[in-house]
């Protein structure tokens, strides 16, 4: 009984510790009881945002992207195709099941996205939209409109691009902002804390575009499919990278094989491609393309982001804006294509690619890259900066008069235009637009002025040439009787 009794003795508790333990029940309870309620409420609210956001959007917000991330990481986990590539690298390379499936979990995490619609519409369009307007006077090329409009609604589009400059990613989303919401395949450039969740949370998703790990190449592909078959809004680069040219590079068929090689031309749900042309005045990256041109090894060189170089760049700028300095860099234009249907394209020889030998289906769909690249080729805008550079490559080296140089530049816009091509000129004024390409290419030393004359800097040919070649495909297309006639 004394020992019930000194058992029984009352315990003290000092404050913080029955402060503490009031905390964490109180948590306990919110927990159990309040927090499902919350999420439930703010996950219904979510959902009738996204619904009110589809009725405003030509092209919807698919559920797919609204799943949750660790959802879709679990299908990818469970898919067949990844279960039985893992079985094949178990026996391939001995290492245990656990670690095998460790390592495909990374890639799925690295992969998938988390979208946040307010991430994308509140805060990614509208940086979109500032930077790019800050950068550039950007400007709408051709749109075929009434074509767009006739896409069917449950059809999966994919807006294909040529690729020039990083900018393209901020800014198609800034024109494309009140027809969806884009998916990116977004490299490891922008693999930096900040920018990686900002991207995530606007629905890119990271690649590794060198990667030959077939467990890797299994599992983007499988992602790629599951997002194609749900008919989220993608963007894809054929080029697979920038161009280190200028001109437009063959189609790469990675992402492109991995969306249509299980495309079924019998099922409700087409594929739709709308070819998108980009073309700029000045591409902030020209002289690192040239450069990474000439690497003794050939291997590309990756933009690598430096917080320092950023920081001083915009300090720079700023104090460029604050005396009156500043010039933005020219014109930016985006055109768009007639839609290209996946369904059209099989149809005439009732082609179902998911029944064709390997070798046969690679083939196929390399001519469906061929004729994506034609397709973005055609509708590539022509800008002033290019136009003028093209007109003193052609001149070799010659120095032209103000009166000569308008004259080749006004024949040039009159051939492209034949050709079918889309020219801006700003203002709707010839003149302007090559006192605008002039102005510019003076200023980057690249033309010397002279005597009233002015003439191709030596030095300045490369990144001359880097600038006509944007228009090189144009230039080829249009032929001897029409430059005749322009002329």
């Amino acid at each position: 009984m004394d020992l019930w009794k000194d058992l029984g003795t009352e315990m003290v508790l000092p404050f913080w510790g029955v402060a503490l333990l009031s905390v964490l029940a109180a948590l306990a309870i919110l927990d159990r009881l309040l927090m499902p309620s919350v999420r439930w409420a703010i996950q219904r609210q979510a959902n009738r945002a996204i619904d009110k956001l589809n009725t405003q959007l030509r092209l919807q917000i698919q559920p797919f992207k609204m799943t949750k991330r660790s959802q879709l990481i679990d299908q990818l986990l469970h898919d067949p195709d990844v279960l039985t590539a893992v079985e094949a690298n178990v026996r391939e390379t001995g290492r245990p099941h656990a670690v095998v499936m460790t390592q495909v979990r990374g890639y799925a995490r690295e992969m998938v996205p988390s979208f946040s619609a307010y991430a994308y519409f509140k805060i990614g369009t509208r940086l979109a939209r500032r930077i790019s307007k800050s950068l550039y006077r950007v400007r709408l090329g051709a749109v075929h409109s009434h074509a767009l409009e006739r896409i069917p609604p449950d059809a999966t589009v994919i807006f294909v691009m040529n690729h020039r400059s990083n900018m393209d990613y901020v800014l198609v989303t800034y024109v494309a902002a009140t027809a969806s919401a884009l998916s990116y395949a977004v490299g490891e450039w922008a693999q930096v804390w900040g920018l990686r969740q900002l991207i995530s949370s606007m629905g890119g998703y990271f690649i590794r575009r060198n990667s030959r790990d077939p467990l890797y190449r299994k599992v983007l592909a499988r992602y790629v499919d599951m997002a194609t078959k749900a008919g989220v809004v993608q963007a894809v680069f054929p080029e697979g990278g920038l161009t280190r040219t200028g001109a437009l590079q063959p189609a790469k068929l990675g992402l492109l094989s991995y969306m249509v090689s299980n495309f079924d031309p019998h099922g409700q749900r087409d594929i739709v491609f709308i070819p998108v042309g980009i073309n700029y005045d000045r591409v902030l990256e020209d002289r690192i393309q040239l450069a990474a041109g000439k690497t003794a090894s050939g291997a590309p060189v990756r933009f690598k982001f430096s917080f320092s170089v950023f920081v001083r760049y915009n300090l720079r700028r700023l104090w460029q804006r604050l005396n009156g300095t500043w010039h933005r860099y020219g014109y930016a234009c985006v055109s768009f294509g007639k839609p290209i249907s996946m369904k059209a394209l099989l149809a005439p020889r009732a082609l179902d690619l998911r029944g064709l030998p390997p070798d046969e289906r690679h083939a196929e769909i390399e001519a469906i890259g061929q004729r994506l690249m034609s397709a973005v080729g055609e509708v590539v805008p022509v800008v002033p900066v290019p136009l003028v550079a093209t007109a003193f490559l052609e001149a070799q080296g010659q120095p032209l008069t103000l009166f000569e140089l308008k004259g080749r530049v006004f024949d040039l816009i009159n051939a492209f235009e034949r050709a079918g091509a889309y020219v801006h000129v700003p203002r709707k004024d010839r003149d302007y637009a090559i006192d605008t390409g002039l102005r510019m290419l003076v200023e980057r030393q690249l033309v010397v002025a002279k005597d009233d004359t002015y003439a191709a800097h030596p030095d300045g040919r490369e990144l001359l040439q880097y600038y006509a070649n944007s228009l090189a495909h144009l230039r080829k297309s249009v032929s001897p009787a029409q430059l005749a006639a322009a002329e």
